[in-house]
């Protein structure tokens, strides 16, 4: 049976393998998080390919003998590093429980290719159903904790996750469905378009994951960069700088208490070691570490670049605590840098009782006082 435009999938598939792995390394890259290391690692695995991309264009061939375990192991590999990368993105790492279960599927996996190497198993169904599942089940558990704990819903990003649950569904039913005569080439082109979907969706969520303003704002703070010592006086003096669309807020404030006052297109990064990601739709919050302060500052840069124009940091000091003044201070005067140049405002929010004498002229010299 013949699928018109099937001759192209397996160019698509290559593309598509590649596309994911460098979209999905550069996230761990960037937000130097264990999870998408793990994820990027087993993304390399698949771009690989040994047997189709490395090994064939080399005239070299698997020994028959050993192909039914060979073909195998990337399969638990795969799978056991997707489910660990799982595990980091959606709690932020790996705790007690999570280690016995990977733990467990790795021996599990290592006797199954033991068994493999016997005669134990009689039909190729049998021998591909663990590490089918092992693959198949991985996908689907990181498509659902990207849609539920990373992805925005109602974007083109979220063709990432959806294109590797319905990968992994495919994978799923493969020990059947591969053998059947009349649906393997429909199961092929399926895989090729499912891989293909979670790679334009990886793209779109890795390098412009901030939707662009739909609206401007009106009214608008004034331009500059200024100093205010606590927020009543700040929204006494500039409106309530939340609800005002456009603006990027760096707090730690407690969320229930926030959102009540936030403007859908109010960006909101929350300062905190408790979690990690996307949180929240409308508006977009994300919860990212006092530590990643270079990746805060990227994330801030791509706002302006889509068209936020005023930041609002109230979390100065306990940017401080985790990574003393000197560093906290060059996060600021980058911003302050940047904000200048788009034009748009910035207000920080600070207690001078937190500061010794050198640190307030600093901070007094670089922002001004609002009268």
């Amino acid at each position: 049976m013949s699928i018109p435009g099937s001759d192209l999938i397996p160019y698509l598939n290559f593309i598509s393998r590649w596309a994911l792995f460098i979209a999905v390394t550069y996230k761990a890259y960037e937000t130097r998080d264990k999870g998408w290391v793990l994820i990027s690692t087993a993304s390399l695995i698949d771009a690989l390919d040994m047997e189709d991309y490395i090994l064939n264009p080399l005239g070299i061939h698997i020994n028959p003998q050993a192909y039914a375990i060979a073909a195998r192991i990337p399969n638990f590999f795969f799978g056991i590093l997707i489910i660990w990368g799982a595990f980091h993105l959606k709690y932020g790492r790996t705790e007690f429980k999570h280690t016995i279960y990977i733990s467990a599927l790795t021996i599990i996996s290592y006797i199954w290719l033991f068994l493999l190497a016997t005669d134990v198993f009689k039909s190729p169904t049998e021998r591909a159903l663990l590490p089918s599942l092992v693959l198949g089940g991985a996908l689907i558990y990181l498509g659902c904790i990207l849609d539920k704990y990373v992805i925005s819903r109602g974007t083109p990003e979220v063709l990432f996750p959806w294109g590797l649950i319905l990968l992994g569904a495919l994978n799923v039913t493969y020990p059947v469905t591969r053998f059947i005569d009349w649906f393997a080439p429909i199961g092929f082109f399926l895989g090729g378009i499912f891989r293909f979907v979670a790679a334009v969706g990886a793209i779109k969520f890795v390098f412009y994951p901030v939707t662009p303003l739909s609206v401007r704002r009106n009214p608008s703070p004034p331009q500059g960069v200024f100093l205010f010592r606590s927020r009543g006086e700040t929204f006494r003096k500039l409106g309530k700088l939340c609800s005002i669309p456009g603006t990027v807020v760096i707090t730690r404030e407690d969320l229930r208490t926030l959102k009540n006052n936030l403007n859908p297109e109010t960006l909101v990064f929350w300062i905190t070691r408790a979690k990690e990601g996307k949180l929240e739709e409308k508006p977009l919050i994300y919860a990212i570490s006092p530590t990643k302060i270079e990746i805060l500052t990227d994330l801030i840069a791509r706002a302006l670049a889509q068209g936020y124009r005023t930041i609002y940091v109230e979390a100065f000091e306990y940017l401080m605590l985790e990574n003393g003044f000197e560093n906290s201070i060059k996060f600021l005067l980058n911003l302050k840098d940047r904000v200048v140049a788009e034009g748009g405002t910035l207000v920080l929010v600070i207690n001078p009782e937190v500061l010794n004498e050198k640190q307030r002229r600093i901070i007094e010299r670089e922002f001004e006082e609002f009268s």
